[in-house]
């Protein structure tokens, strides 16, 4: 009884065995015999890559002049209004004159009359110098009257300094743009003394043709924007703070000539024509610099490719209607593009859809010819559906 009873257990055991063995041999997930699964798919193509590097960056003016007095006086007027496009020399404020013209006047006087007392001195030193020559007074005083003439004409140029000061304080008080931009709101309002000791200013403009972006990169991005910018100019876009909607188009300008320590990030400027404005002093964009084009490489949707144990793969449709694994190596990315160095070619067919519920060697049925299998039953041939453009 012993003996039956053993062997009645290793017959049992070796049956459990064989029962697990082909259970094991069926694929994973949905058995070969089950329902195929469906999915979407798309065919491999070729296709351009952009490799655009991101950066936060801030709208910064290439100019921006708080406009201050540079003379104490009475503001009179005010020649533009607030937010007013002007260009460089256009007459912005007027400063009371009437000080600086009784000054210049005042320094006309002055040197006209020390003009006058060197011309005395002149010519009291020809006839000096003529009673010197015959002996007739001492020489000390024909000296002594050509070391006054060297006086008065010290005196002379110090009262022209003069005029020409009153010449400039007058041109203070006509004040003008220094830039091409745009006025902001006034900080004073005409009536009131401005004084050179004044912080505030009168206003502020701002250039707004061109215009700048100042934007950060991370450290390990500068040895690709330095080797592409050897006789390049790189192309600079500006989208919103929300990175949805392209504002302007520009170019890199420069990089700085050091790394931040506190973010290891470079700050780098680009340039934009800005000719419609778009883009404001201190808004926030997003910066998006194109570094290089991968024209014609392979492609693919980045919905398709996943990853797991082996790295990166792709489910591979065959022509037995089943999937297989494919390891891939992938690329740089735009969009919902990602391109695919080995592993795949044109031509070839993988899911996008559905592959949570598949696994290697799983039955499948695409999606679209699925549709068109129906329509023909039913006597109706819809548009067949063309598969997702790479």
């Amino acid at each position: 009884m012993l003996a039956g009873l053993v062997l009645v257990a290793l017959a049992a055991y070796g049956g459990w065995r064989m029962l697990g063995e082909r259970h094991a041999a069926k694929p994973a997930g949905r058995a070969a015999g089950g329902p195929p699964q469906s999915v979407s798919a798309t065919t491999i193509g070729t296709g351009d890559i952009h490799v655009t590097l991101t950066g936060l960056g801030t709208v910064t003016p290439l100019d921006t002049v708080t406009v201050r007095t540079q003379i104490n006086g009475q503001l009179q007027s005010l020649g533009f209004t607030e937010g007013q496009l002007v260009h460089r020399n256009q007459f912005l404020a007027q400063i009371d004159p009437r000080p600086y013209l009784v000054a210049l006047e005042q320094a006309q006087g002055t040197l006209a009359h020390d003009q006058g007392l060197l011309a005395q001195a002149q010519a009291d030193s020809a006839r000096y110098q003529l009673l010197s020559r015959q002996n007739s007074i001492a020489q000390q005083q024909a000296q002594d009257e050509l070391f006054l003439i060297k006086q008065y004409q010290g005196t002379v140029v110090t009262d022209q300094g003069a005029i020409d000061s009153a010449k400039l304080n007058l041109t203070y008080c006509h004040i003008v743009s220094p830039v091409d931009g745009r006025v902001g709101i006034r900080l004073v309002d005409p009536g009131n003394y401005v004084q050179t000791s004044d912080t505030t200013g009168l206003f502020v403009v701002t250039q707004l043709q061109p215009i700048s972006v100042l934007f950060t990169l991370p450290e390990d991005d500068v040895d690709a924007v330095q080797q592409q910018m050897q006789g390049r100019t790189l192309p600079v876009m500006a989208y919103d703070r929300a990175d949805a909607k392209q504002i302007a188009t520009g170019t890199l300008a420069t990089t700085d000539n050091q790394i931040d320590n506190t973010t290891g990030t470079v700050e780098l400027r680009a340039i934009f024509p800005n000719t419609d404005n778009a883009l404001f002093p201190q808004q926030f964009v997003n910066a998006h610099l194109l570094l290089k084009t991968l024209a014609g490489v392979v492609v693919a949707p980045q919905a398709a490719v996943q990853h797991g144990a082996p790295g990166d793969f792709v489910y591979l449709l065959k022509p037995n209607n089943t999937v297989a694994v494919q390891v891939v190596k992938t690329g740089p990315a735009e969009g919902d593009r990602v391109q695919i160095t080995q592993g795949l070619k044109p031509g070839d067919k993988v899911a996008t859809d559905g592959l949570d519920r598949l696994r290697d060697g799983s039955r499948i049925v695409v999606a679209g010819a699925q549709k068109k299998q129906k329509g023909q039953k039913g006597g109706a041939t819809p548009a067949p559906t063309q598969p997702a453009a790479p």
